[in-house]
Order: C-alpha cells, then sequence, then structure tokens
C-alpha cells in the first residue's frame, strides 16, 4: 500500500473525522520508504532541454538513487557549522537538484527556505536577512542568468550567511562546488531522514518581506488534501509547470509526487515544443499548470494517457463559467479538470470541475468540503471572509529566532472573500476592510 493509498483510506472514513489520525512524516521519509519497496520506480525527471540553459546533464532519477543522494548531500550539510533547524536557502530551478536539495536540507535536520531564481539581488538580500538565512544551494549558470555570482553578492552584503554553494559547471571562486561536495563524499546508502522534519519556509504573495514557516507534517497534509481530487495512484506522473517555490508549487508537485509514490517532471523554463514533447510520452500523467494557460489549452486534442489537468489559481482570482466542463466546446479535452485555488500560503483549495467537491460549491457552502476536519476545514464569517483550519493549513509568519510549529487548530482567516452569484462562487476577491472588532461568526463550517 502506498502512502497515498493509506491516507486516502483514513479521509474516507468519515463517520468521526475529527478523531482521524494524521501520520507524523516528512517528505524525506516517504521519499526513504518508497525507495526501499520500490527502488527501481522513477522519482524524479529533468526537461529534456536542461543542457541548453544549465549546461548540466538531463537525468531520470530512481527514488533509489535519488535516496543516495540525498543522503550524502545530507551527510555533507551536516558537517556544516550551523545550529539545528537553521535556514537554508535554495535559490534554483525546478530541475532534479532543487528536489534533491529540498529533501537534503530537511534530512539534515535544517529548514528548507525556496528563493525564486528570477528575484534580483535586492529581493534576496531582503530574504535572506528576513529569513536569517545560514547558507544557500543554487546553480551556477541559468541561460544568461548567473545566481552563484548574484548571491556573491548578496553574501559580501548580509554576514549571516556563511555558506554558499552550487551545482556546476563553473562554479565561481570561494563557492562550494556542490557536485564535488556529492562525488566526494561518504558513499555508504542514506536512506535515512531527519526523525521529526524541520520544515520550510516560504513568502506570502513572493514577497520577501512575508516569510511563512510551515513544517514539514502540514506540507505533506496539504498534499493528501490535494490529493482527494486528483488521484494519483503510484508510478504515475506529475507534469508540472509551476516550479517548487511556495506552497503552491510544493503542495502539488514534489509533495504530491512523494505522497503518491509518484514521479515528478517538472519543466522550470516552459519552451511549447519541449513541453509538448513531455505531454506526448505514453505514461499516465497528472498536468500542473498555471490557471491562464487553460484558454490556450483548451479545444485541443491531448495525450490520451493524460488523466488530469489542475489549473492554479492564486487568490484574488476568477473562475471560468461552470458552462465549461468535461466535454464543452471551449474546455480543455481531458476526462478531470481541477481547480486548485492557493490562499496566500495559508491553504490550497482543490476539487474536481463539475463534481460534488467543485471549488465553487464548496467556496459557496463550505459544509460540502468532503476532508477530514482536523486535516482541513473551512469557514465563511458573516462578512464573507474565509478561514481555514487543520494540519493542511497549519502555518505562520515567521518571526526571528527559531520557528515555531503553528496550532492546527486555530482558525486562519484570509483576506479574501468568495462572489457568488446562485450559490456558487464565480471569483475570490479581497475582502472589504473590518471597521469594528470582528464578531465571531455563529456557524463554523466542518464536515460533520
Amino acid at each position: 500500500m502506498s502512502a497515498h493509498q493509506a491516507i486516502t483510506q483514513e479521509q474516507a472514513s468519515r463517520e468521526t473525522p475529527t478523531d482521524v489520525p494524521l501520520r507524523r512524516v516528512g517528505l524525506g521519509s516517504l521519499l526513504a520508504a518508497t525507495a526501499r519497496c520500490h527502488p527501481d520506480r522513477i522519482a524524479v525527471i529533468d526537461p529534456a532541454d536542461k543542457p541548453v540553459w544549465s549546461g548540466r546533464p538531463a537525468i531520470t532519477w530512481t527514488y533509489a538513487a535519488a535516496a543516495e543522494i540525498v543522503g550524502r548531500l545530507a551527510r555533507g550539510l551536516r558537517g556544516w557549522r550551523l545550529a539545528p533547524g537553521s535556514r537554508v536557502g535554495i535559490c534554483l530551478p525546478g530541475s532534479a537538484e532543487s528536489v534533491l536539495a529540498i529533501l537534503a536540507v530537511e534530512a539534515a535536520g535544517h529548514v528548507a527556505v525556496p528563493l525564486p531564481v528570477s528575484w534580483d539581488e535586492e529581493r534576496l538580500l531582503a530574504a535572506a536577512q528576513g529569513a536569517t538565512l545560514s547558507a544557500v544551494l543554487t546553480q551556477a549558470r541559468l541561460g544568461s542568468a548567473a545566481p552563484a555570482e548574484r548571491l556573491c553578492s548578496v553574501a559580501a552584503r548580509y554576514f549571516g550567511l556563511r555558506y554558499l554553494a552550487a551545482f556546476g559547471p563553473d562554479v565561481p571562486d570561494g563557492v562550494i562546488n556542490l557536485d564535488r561536495f556529492v562525488l566526494d563524499g561518504p558513499t555508504e546508502p542514506g536512506h535515512g531522514a531527519a526523525p521529526s522534519p524541520a520544515g520550510l519556509v516560504t513568502f506570502a504573495g513572493g514577497d520577501p518581506d512575508r516569510p511563512v514557516f510551515r513544517n514539514g507534517e502540514s506540507l505533506v497534509a496539504a498534499a493528501a488534501a490535494h490529493l482527494v481530487a486528483v488521484r494519483a495512484e503510484p508510478g504515475e506522473r506529475i507534469l508540472s509547470l509551476v516550479g517548487p517555490h511556495d506552497l503552491r508549487g510544493l503542495a502539488t508537485g514534489l509533495a504530491t509526487a512523494l505522497v503518491a509514490g509518484a514521479t515528478l517532471e517538472v519543466m522550470p523554463l516552459f519552451d511549447g515544443a519541449t513541453f509538448a514533447a513531455a505531454l506526448a510520452r505514453p505514461i499516465p500523467t497528472h498536468l500542473v499548470a498555471p490557471a491562464f494557460l487553460e484558454k490556450n489549452l483548451a479545444g485541443r486534442d491531448l495525450p490520451p494517457d493524460l488523466r488530469t489537468a489542475t489549473f492554479l489559481h492564486r487568490a484574488p482570482a476568477r473562475f471560468p463559467g461552470r458552462s465549461r466542463v468535461p466535454g464543452h466546446p471551449q474546455s480543455v479535452r481531458v476526462d478531470t479538470v481541477i481547480d486548485a485555488v492557493a490562499f496566500d500560503e495559508t491553504a490550497i483549495l482543490s476539487g474536481r470541475r463539475g463534481g460534488p467537491g467543485d471549488v465553487a460549491l464548496v467556496l459557496g457552502k463550505p459544509e460540502r468540503l468532503a476532508l477530514p476536519a482536523n486535516l482541513m476545514a473551512l469557514r465563511r464569517d458573516p462578512d464573507g471572509r474565509l478561514a481555514f483550519r487543520g494540519q493542511a493549513c497549519a502555518a505562520t509568519a515567521l518571526q526571528r529566532g527559531a520557528p515555531r510549529d503553528a496550532a492546527a487548530e486555530t482558525w486562519r482567516e484570509t483576506p479574501y472573500a468568495a462572489s457568488l452569484f446562485a450559490g456558487l462562487a464565480t471569483a475570490i476577491e479581497m475582502a472589504p476592510p473590518r471597521v469594528d472588532q470582528p464578531v465571531p461568526s455563529e456557524t463554523i463550517f466542518a464536515p460533520a
């Protein structure tokens, strides 16, 4: 039985949802479990055009190979003079290196802090200061850009950044070469993971001044909630056009693949021909794409192996008309279309379009959310403002010093409200500011 199947069985038992136990697992433990049971299953696939923009080979990693490299990286990171739970930036595109780095930082007992490679020096500096980074893992070349050199400039301005390491080729002087780091490291199998995953830090709204901490269990729970809609099976492929830089990309990509025991393929730099070739490969596939790409895919003939198409929205957002369900001329020609809405770094709400869990239906009537209450619950206050509770939403604004886990039972208000028409949400908009002290909602919608 895969981790996904176990979690789904727990979710299917709805008699006493608040009593459903949520397993204490992190991403590394999921990787290690699949590596032990299915070592030859494919874990990560690099995009075919990777050598063009990185100078690095495109590699297909099995779960066993990925676990070994993660173990080597983690042992090397533990050799650095960093306190347990230190924050380590990961400034990499969504290739295999970013996946291995995130898992290695967790396995070393530190906090991964994904940093978009598109950020300029000023934003990287603000993120390093706000998240108090002690180290950064990056890449020497990305097309015409040089992320490692950019971060050297950041390190010169922020003295708390003690270690800077990069994957090659052409690693700058003074930067640790991660390729040698891996090759020269210990060779014994490294399937272990940290006993208590430290977690990760992302940035609300892509703002480097708004870091948010989430523990590893919360990320796994967010992926489990998303998988209820996607239903990916072990060995199937998650093909994502969204990088692992925030909750939206992590929960629907890397975390979903590891919980399901599936394969992850990420395309950090979009190229139409490369995407078409990747999509056409004969393997059961679950596509993850930004919502604006839906209109580009609508009406096109898509491969028969495409099981689902997930379109990621970021609040505030407008939803396509509910007439655009599978079979409609303006819809994507795939059996299942999934809408997934990111409420900043608080929650991901996913649902199958046209089904009972349709996001438009759930936002109109939160009692329709068919998830265990301790995994995710949704509340709509009298003024329409939305709030979330549960393990999948357990995140908190990062404060300087040691991060503290957020309580899963605490309601987290968002600044958003749903615009309704005939009981369906047509959009998510910014809620009007509250003039007076908020009045507690008399009705809390949670699964019964």
